[in-house]
């Protein structure tokens, strides 16, 4: 049961959020420009109700221009009880649900839709990543370290492409973990479209997430952009096959720039599949050859123990708040 606190602030961060989601809307308006305004007027509620006049001291022409016809045409209030009804939560960039790891990269999305839960524990989390035309090979090395990082009680992040990346949310599920998928189209909008049942599954077991609105269609351009929030999900990125010319060596460059650890399967130097892995490899890369490397390398080897003493020993639910709070004032104190 929701005390009266409880829910006055969850309508306050409704109210704020569906500032940011009016302001995500407007063209030519961008992290930058928010920044600018919440600088200057305190907050975005008292940015969208300002006056052309006082706009202007902080937007040039252009943006006031698109901020007025924007606030003509679309309701906040009738579009976030829209998105509402998708299923869709709107959490805008100082809202305490907003990851935090993902609010520390370069210019972070302003607003993020969600589709399913983020919880606490997703902050541990990896990125899988690699090829859509994939090898036997790299189909049992993303199964393998999906899964067996999953059970170690790592969120496995990816991208709900072909390939891999399906692989790795599926692998991370079928091992009763959770997994995260970052669109590059809205949470309204499934693709690839044969992704569909697999998507349902990990709003069950995690979530869809995307700083596309919710009805934006797929198009080339945003699948790389949609890279860089993979990464800054991340603790650090994993690619298990990528060619020269693959989506996954941009999420590597993100990653880098983040501060992430880039870890690399390697592969057949015989192999086309594995040519851009071994040039990350080259230039400095971790190679790894099972989910403990990267639990090593990260640091991870205690959760690992704790997952497999909770198996061992099932707790109930209070007992399970007991030991994550434990286990959250031990890392504080790390």
């Amino acid at each position: 049961m929701c005390l009266g606190g409880d829910v006055a602030l969850v309508s306050t961060r409704a109210a704020t959020n569906k500032y940011w989601m009016g302001f995500h809307r407007v063209p030519f308006i961008g992290p930058t420009r928010i920044a600018r305004l919440i600088d200057h007027f305190g907050d975005l509620e008292r940015a969208w109700l300002a006056s052309t006049t006082e706009l202007r001291v902080v937007l040039d022409a252009r943006s006031v221009a698109s901020l007025q016809d924007t606030r003509k045409t679309l309701s906040l209030d009738a579009e976030m009880e829209r998105i509402e009804k998708l299923g869709i939560t709107v959490i805008g960039r100082d809202d305490p649900d907003y990851p935090r790891r993902l609010a520390h990269i370069p210019a972070p999305p302003p607003v993020l839709y969600l589709k399913g839960e983020l919880i606490p524990e997703d902050a541990v989390a990896v990125a899988i990543v690699g090829t859509r035309r994939l090898t036997s090979y790299g189909r049992e090395m993303a199964t393998r370290l999906a899964g067996d990082l999953a059970e170690a009680g790592v969120t496995i992040v990816s991208g709900l492409a072909r390939g891999i990346d399906g692989l790795a949310h599926h692998a991370a599920i079928k091992a009763g973990g959770r997994t995260v998928a970052v669109l590059g189209c809205g949470p309204n909008i499934i693709y690839p479209p044969e992704h569909r049942n697999l998507a349902g599954q990990i709003v069950e077991h995690g979530a869809l997430l995307s700083d596309y609105p919710p009805d934006r269609k797929p198009d080339a351009p945003n699948f790389p952009a949609r890279n860089r929030i993979i990464s800054g999900l991340s603790l650090g990125v994993i690619v298990v096959e990528a060619p020269e010319r693959s989506g996954a060596l941009i999420t590597c460059d993100f990653a880098a720039d983040q501060g992430r650890d880039v870890f690399v399967v390697p592969g057949s130097v015989l192999s086309a599949a594995s040519a851009g892995c071994h040039r990350l490899l080259r230039d400095g890369a971790r190679p790894v050859t099972c989910a403990d490397d990267v639990l090593e390398d990260l640091n991870l080897g205690r959760r690992k123990a704790q997952v497999a003493t909770q198996q061992s020993l099932p707790m109930d639910e209070n007992e399970r708040k007991t030991d994550r709070a434990a286990d959250r004032r031990t890392s504080t104190c790390r």
